[in-house]
């Protein structure tokens, strides 16, 4: 991997990891337009762990409290009606399904999973999912009302995400629409939910980022990886902040155009032979 690959890419992820446009996707689709071969999946994952640290940061009072709570909770009564106690059950549990499927379907995710083709195709059709959720969704509930169905729901939304184009942000969005719940409600737990999720696939594809197994899959230096995950880090930071003002404010159509014009433009692309699909 050259320099310019492993910063650009950073840039890549800090950008895209919380809009619901698929960071994975944008990886994969910036890799092929402009580098003519994959970044790969376990590059993904480590420079995720930027991200992921500007949450650990950014909620890092949040994440204390419900922490502390649910530990607590364990042998006291009387905070398990608290929602930081429950919080705490909801990512729990939420984090399964992500990690139940990352285990079974662990090749295809890695091979078969990244190709352009349903990189595409995933980013358009779930696009109309997300437009369908904004306009049928009636955003009447804060995290107040958040229980233990919505957190299995949007996990299950969070684990379509290892597919590329999907976006986990977008998928768990959709889904907390989909379940009545307020734009900024469902960013807050989406950013908790992605925590256990986003730092162990991180941590276990740390081995496989200098040594990928698919042909034709840039390697970057152990250098260039700190550097792709720290620009990570630093973009994906003000990436957070941004996005709460903006859902507290603004619809998500501005997504759903942008993700059908981005999958138009790679299956063209595809179609004339521009880049390839693999």
């Amino acid at each position: 991997m050259t320099w310019v690959e492993a910063i650009v890419l950073g840039v890549v992820q800090g950008l895209t990891e919380f809009l619901p446009v698929s960071s994975s996707g944008h990886l994969r689709i910036t890799s092929a337009l402009f580098f003519d071969r994959d970044a790969g999946a376990s590059f993904t994952a480590v420079t995720q762990l930027g991200t992921e640290a500007a949450v650990l940061i950014y909620f890092a009072k949040d994440i204390w409290r419900i922490a502390r709570t649910w530990l607590v909770g364990i042998v006291d009564r009387s905070v398990r009606s608290s929602l930081d106690y429950r919080m705490g059950w909801y990512v729990i549990i939420g984090s399964i399904p992500i990690g139940l499927f990352g285990f079974l379907f662990k090749d295809a995710i890695r091979e078969t999973a990244r190709n352009l083709w349903v990189v595409a195709t995933t980013l358009i059709v779930f696009a109309f999912v997300l437009a369908f959720a904004e306009y049928w969704g009636r955003q009447s509930r804060t995290l107040e009302h958040f229980r233990m169905r919505d957190g299995v729901v949007m996990g299950f939304a969070q684990a379509m995400a290892l597919v590329p184009g999907v976006s986990r942000s977008g998928g768990t969005l959709t889904a907390g629409l989909l379940l009545n719940l307020t734009r900024e409600a469902a960013a807050r737990y989406s950013f908790l939910l992605a925590i256990p999720a986003v730092v162990m696939s991180g941590v276990f594809s740390i081995p496989d980022v200098f040594e990928p197994a698919a042909t034709g899959t840039a390697a970057p230096s152990g250098a260039q990886m700190v550097v792709a995950t720290l620009i990570a880090f630093v973009i994906g930071y003000a990436a957070i902040a941004w996005l709460l003002r903006y859902v507290a404010h603004h619809t998500l159509y501005v997504f759903v155009l942008y993700r059908v014009a981005l999958g138009t433009l790679v299956l063209a692309l595809l179609m004339t032979g521009t880049i390839a699909a693999t």
